[in-house]
């Protein structure tokens, strides 16, 4: 099912340069707007896990330098029968983590210097069992090319904003054209927004109760939420690295009040301690 999303989201990204290439160019537009496309879906397959976890400066840690965090994740995938993943430390004090790759055979764990500092071993152990099971799931590539497919769909309507301010000028303006840049201006954020929406908060409740699964101890995950929540609340990432990517953490990376709840891309923390709490009942 991911990967009938995956190339969902593929031709979807090549839909909207098409029509934004077409809107500012005409036809010239458009088949410039074909080969930009063409290229933007071969970088998002290949080398988007790369991209993002060189915006968040994550360095690959060896099991020399980071025994306790290796040793970790390998009793974690020995347990689930994966393959090991590369294991990265991202240099913030933020306390997060989240997964990324094109398959189980190329993942990546990437966890801040912070949430290493923040929980212990069996909320850590939890924290990283929730991202392997997001790479057990086949999530990774997934919520890796919304990431680019949302920055991608930002760049659009700043190029729909560039046309509107500075292409022909009063009556030279074709009327259609105007409408077209306007409602590209307005409807391109929202386009991200649900994208990001829409692939996020589901996948979340899946990957805690695999995560559970994987690590034996619902209660340990359901704690670390709680303290990464408080940790996210005292010392949030900025905002300019996490609104596209905020959908890859295992908790929302910045603060949020308000109206900006009604439409996070992770589900309540209360709701996820919920039903963790109630997985561990049951296994009792």
């Amino acid at each position: 099912m991911n990967g009938v999303k995956t190339a969902f989201l593929l031709t979807l990204i090549m839909v909207l340069f098409l029509l934004v290439g077409q809107a500012i160019g005409g036809q010239d537009g458009l088949i410039i707007a074909f080969v930009i496309a063409l290229g933007f879906n071969f970088f998002s397959y290949w080398y988007s896990d790369k991209v993002i976890l060189k915006m968040y400066k994550a360095k690959e840690v060896t099991p020399e330098q980071a025994p306790k965090l290796y040793n970790m994740v390998k009793k974690l995938v020995k347990r689930s029968n994966m393959p090991m993943p590369k294991i990265y430390v991202i240099p913030s004090s933020t306390p997060n983590a989240f997964a990324t790759g094109r398959n189980p055979q190329n993942a990546v764990v990437a966890v801040t210097e912070g949430i290493v500092r923040l929980l212990n071993d069996e909320e850590l152990e939890g924290v990283l069992a929730h991202e392997l099971a997001h790479i057990r799931n086949r999530d990774i590539l997934l919520s890796t090319i919304v990431a680019t497919v949302v920055t991608a769909i930002t760049f659009l309507s700043m190029m729909g904003r560039f046309a509107f301010l500075f292409m022909g000028r009063g009556g030279d303006r074709d009327a259609g054209a105007v409408i077209g840049q306007l409602l590209m201006l307005i409807l391109a954020p929202i386009a991200a927004m649900i994208i990001q929406l829409a692939i996020s908060r589901a996948r979340e409740y899946t990957a805690d109760a695999g995560g559970a699964e994987i690590c034996g101890n619902p209660i340990a995950l359901a704690n670390a939420l709680k303290k990464l929540e408080m940790g996210v609340q005292r010392n949030p990432m900025p905002d300019t690295n996490s609104s596209q990517t905020s959908h890859l953490f295992i908790v929302k990376p910045f603060r949020g009040g308000g109206m900006s709840k009604l439409f996070s891309t992770h589900p309540p923390i209360p709701e996820r301690v919920k039903r963790l709490e109630a997985l561990a009942r049951s296994r009792a």
